[in-house]
């Protein structure tokens, strides 16, 4: 839910999908639809279908337990090395190399001071070096790192704007992702509906809206009958 969205939108919305799917059977047999319906609020919806199918081979590859093992994580739906490492340390406290934009600023701000095009490659060499080896103490450690990156971008420009991975966030108005989730956002207000009947709904044209329906029926998101589209 934190990849890319603000931690203030991510509490409430949190809390209230734990109630609603309150562990991983839960939510491996509700329907997809449900879980986008939770999901409103959040965007990128495409991360709520990995969630749901995460939990889905949790349940019957794994026994119904989150896996602590890095490699195996990387297997799941939607999960890359720094998500998994990022699980490693905080679900199962163990020490684990991983770096995320928090994280990466404040290695670039206490190590290279005055460099530029920083590469991630290069920060991972310090956390590896200062990541505690005493046993439990990763989480703790992680927690201090990211809280400490967000301070610093609260309060000094950006470091993280000198690694060679930093890229702006493309304008939300009018892009993409600002259609797809109102076609979402319809979807789970309405049993189902018609590209016409969207048009009246989004200002968007019926072109880039068709293209969107396309795409997020081929992702799974959305189904279609008789031209008619409703959620998964």
């Amino acid at each position: 839910m934190l990849q890319q969205t603000q931690v203030t939108r991510v509490i409430p919305k949190y809390k209230e999908f734990l109630k609603r799917f309150p562990n991983f059977d839960a939510l491996a047999r509700a329907p997809l639809s449900d879980v986008l319906k939770a999901w409103q609020g959040l965007g990128y919806n495409r991360r709520a279908k990995y969630l749901w199918t995460t939990a889905q081979q949790v349940i019957m590859e794994h026994g119904g337990k989150l896996p602590s093992d890095p490699a195996i994580l990387q297997k799941l739906p939607g999960i890359g090395p720094n998500t998994a490492g990022a699980l490693v340390a905080f679900a199962f406290n163990k020490p684990v190399v991983f770096i995320e934009t928090n994280i990466r600023s404040v290695f670039i701000h206490e190590f290279f001071k005055n460099k530029r095009f920083i590469t991630d490659k290069d920060i991972l060499l310090l956390i590896e070096r200062t990541c505690p080896a005493e046993p439990r103490r990763s989480r703790e450690w992680y927690y201090a790192l990211m809280d400490y990156g967000a301070m610093l971008k609260a309060t000094k420009p950006n470091p993280s704007r000198r690694s060679s991975h930093h890229s702006r966030q493309s304008q939300f108005e009018g892009s993409n992702r600002q259609l797809r989730g109102a076609i979402i956002r319809i979807l789970a207000a309405t049993h189902d509906t018609t590209a016409a009947e969207l048009t009246q709904l989004i200002d968007f044209p019926m072109r880039r809206i068709k293209i969107s329906l396309t795409r997020l029926t081929k992702e799974g998101l959305i189904a279609s009958a008789y031209g008619r589209y409703r959620l998964a």
